[in-house]
């Protein structure tokens, strides 16, 4: 490893062990019980290390000196690395090219001008614009739950955790509305992705591409007035603010980060609310808890463990240890949710913990510049979705021998399922 820790080598993390998806707690565990910093292993057996402190990966995520695209990290051996990564992942190589050109993987200017492009569409007061609409799906999808019940059983991350978002993000970017089990598809394949089976990758993308593609073809024929529109004129008007292949990638990047984040976040949370039902029962007593409650569950409960990877672009001491130049880190954010410096009793599920506190204390939409675009939607979606379920079935129940297994992606905290008693 390129990184001085004072970790002992058995400590190491192997972040694709199918362990640490069966059991998320387990990598927050493991990288707190090596003191707070630990060397891992990452796709392709590419060394890293992990840091958990929540000061440590907020200094990741936000000091200028890390960056996401390694070849900004000025080492040729760095530069190496993502297309290794790419090519360790059996990635086409047509397809490339739509990995490299997200706003995920860009640094600096580049960053700044795509983020520009549609930060305008997430403001808080544009997403409170949407609130209605919001508050309209939530309430006919929870009326038509049992429709989808058989002896009062339904799978809540199916028809409510997933439909609402996907509904909302469409609504937002154009997506038309007989195309969305496509993307529904879609989303499940690329978060089931298995390494050894790297063709359903590349269709899946081929498909998705290929979508983007013609539904961009139209509205250049036939324009509409929605965020896909303003891409398009952006692209056209001014190429040099949005190249073809970033345009299409901006388009599947918003589809697919602006529903499964919030998707999961219903999900975790539903379930951590049954499970610690006087946390259910003083959420319906006293609905003003909402904005607390939703910080905990992505504080306790976040579907992201880990960020992409950062690069030390020089030499960069942090609290756990030395990062040298052209290494990479790892800000393991479902640790540094539970960094006990931070949070007292940091393990216990509390919705009344953020209660009256300005801002936002935990780092589960991340921190500094590719913080979560879409994160004020999502809390919004957050709040409307549990303040109308706790209403509308105030006995939801978990079933017994029922309990959800997590799908096999390590460094995620994602549920298959969610079967729930009306």
């Amino acid at each position: 490893m390129t990184a001085t820790t004072p970790s002992a080598p058995d400590q190491t993390i192997d972040l694709q062990d199918p362990a640490l998806a069966a059991d998320p707690d387990a990598l927050i565990r493991r990288v707190w019980a090596a003191g707070g910093t630990a060397p891992g292993t990452f796709v392709g057996g590419l060394d890293v290390t992990l840091f958990a402190r929540d000061e440590d990966t907020r200094t990741i995520l936000s000091d200028r000196r890390f960056v996401v695209d390694p070849a900004n990290a000025t080492t040729a051996t760095a530069a190496g690395d993502r297309a290794r990564l790419f090519e360790s992942l059996g990635l086409a190589p047509e397809l490339t090219v739509y990995m490299t050109e997200s706003i995920l993987g860009k640094d600096g200017a580049d960053h700044k001008r795509l983020r520009t492009l549609v930060s305008r569409a997430f403001t808080v007061r544009r997403v409170g614009g949407l609130r209605p609409g919001v508050e309209r799906v939530t309430a006919d999808l929870l009326a038509r739950l049992p429709e989808h019940a058989e002896d009062g059983v339904v799978d809540l991350l199916e028809h409510f955790a997933y439909p609402l978002p996907i509904t909302v993000i469409c609504d937002l970017v154009g997506v038309p509305e007989q195309d969305r089990p496509l993307w529904r598809e879609w989303s499940r394949a690329l978060s089931e992705f298995d390494p050894t089976d790297p063709e359903r990758m590349n269709a899946t993308l081929g498909e998705m591409i290929g979508h983007v593609e013609a539904m961009i073809a139209e509205r250049r024929a036939a324009p509409h007035d929605d965020l896909l529109d303003a891409l398009i004129s952006a692209r056209d008007e001014d190429g040099g603010r949005l190249s073809e292949p970033e345009l299409i990638t901006m388009v599947f990047t918003l589809v697919i980060a602006g529903h499964e984040t919030t998707a999961n976040l219903l999900a975790n949370g539903t379930h951590a609310l049954l499970t610690h039902r006087d946390q259910w029962d003083a959420l319906r007593a006293d609905p003003g808890l909402l904005p607390s409650a939703v910080h905990e569950m992505l504080r306790w409960c976040g579907i992201a463990l880990v960020t992409q990877l950062r690069y030390a672009t020089e030499d960069i001491e942090l609290k756990g240890a030395r990062v040298a130049k052209g290494a990479p880190a790892v800000a393991v954010l479902g640790a540094a949710n539970r960094d006990p410096n931070v949070y007292p009793d940091p393990h216990r599920f509390d919705i009344t913990r953020h209660r009256g506190k300005p801002g936002e204390a935990h780092v589960g939409f991340g921190h500094g510049l590719h913080y979560c675009l879409g994160a004020a939607l999502a809390r919004q979606e957050g709040q409307v979705a549990f303040a109308a379920l706790t209403a509308a079935y105030p006995d939801l129940s978990l079933v017994p021998g029922r309990e959800p297994g997590f799908a096999p992606r390590p460094g995620n905290r994602r549920f298959q399922d969610l079967y729930v008693r009306l």
